[in-house]
């Protein structure tokens, strides 16, 4: 009898451990109250590639009209409103393989390694110092810069970066998370580093590592991949889906019952 119960406890212990949920938890050595330093200097940084729309303004539209791109190439000397320019219809710039933009009237100008903001204000003195316009508003935005998310998450894609900072928590959100079936301690970052391709590990259940990590801050062009676990990478095969149903554990069980009690009958 003895004998039966502890075949009967291990029988039910190996049905427990095959059905063991993964570890969903993010965060888990954060403690409340406790305060973490995040650098500041982190900005998507203009690459060799990239583009950007850039929107002069000033007290004078007809004197600004000549420093943005789009308008200035359809200009209509007819056209005397000119207070309604706006992003929207201005043409963007590709920042070439030296880093430089050709700008209008200035000429080549280098921003590449630049902030938006830095672009924004390097325009804005070249235009006053160079006696170009003495009042310009320089207005600066991303065009088709962007991230990817592929693997276990909820809505995998190519997504628009359309802020200055950016983290790999914000990228799996506007992924929809992770499923219940991705690894957290292990997502991979790929990133482009001039000719190369540079990868991270990333462990989300570990707050200090992910705020260390130099891929917790996104740039241009990452991809952010979420392994399956061993549960998801099981359920690829028929056999290893199988072994994972409580339903197989539970007629192993009762099978093993049967035998034991016809031995112990004899």
């Amino acid at each position: 009898m003895k004998f039966n119960r502890l075949l009967g406890a291990a029988v039910l212990a190996l049905a427990l451990t095959g059905c063991q949920a993964p570890n969903l938890g993010y965060f888990q050595d954060v403690k409340s109250g406790e305060v973490q330093k995040l650098e500041s200097t982190h900005f998507i940084r203009i690459q060799p590639g990239d583009k950007m729309s850039i929107l002069v303004s000033s007290k004078d539209p007809q004197l600004a009209y000549l420093y943005n791109l789009n308008i200035v190439g359809h200009y209509n000397s007819s056209t005397t409103d000119r207070s309604s320019i706006s992003t929207s219809n201005v043409a963007s710039y590709t920042v070439d393989e030296s880093g430089d933009i050709d700008f209008p009237v200035v000429g080549k100008l280098h921003i590449a390694g630049m902030t938006r903001g830095e672009v924004a204000k390097f325009i804005k003195s070249t235009l006053v110092n160079g006696n170009y316009i003495k009042d310009p508003t320089v207005t600066v935005d991303f065009q088709d810069l962007s991230f990817s998310v592929i693997g276990e998450v909820k809505n995998p894609g190519r997504f628009i970066i359309d802020r200055d900072r950016l983290t790999i928590i914000d990228a799996l959100s506007r992924a929809g998370d992770l499923t219940i079936y991705g690894r957290r301690d292990n997502v991979l970052v790929m990133r482009e580093e001039g000719d190369k391709q540079v990868s991270y590990r990333v462990n989300l259940s570990n707050g200090k590592e992910l705020y260390e990590s130099p891929a917790f801050y996104l740039k241009q062009n990452d991809v952010v991949y979420v392994e399956p676990n061993e549960k998801r990478a099981r359920e690829s095969t028929g056999v290893g889906n199988a072994f994972q149903q409580p339903s197989l554990w539970i007629s192993l069980a009762s099978l093993l019952t049967t035998i034991i009690v016809l031995i112990t009958n004899k």
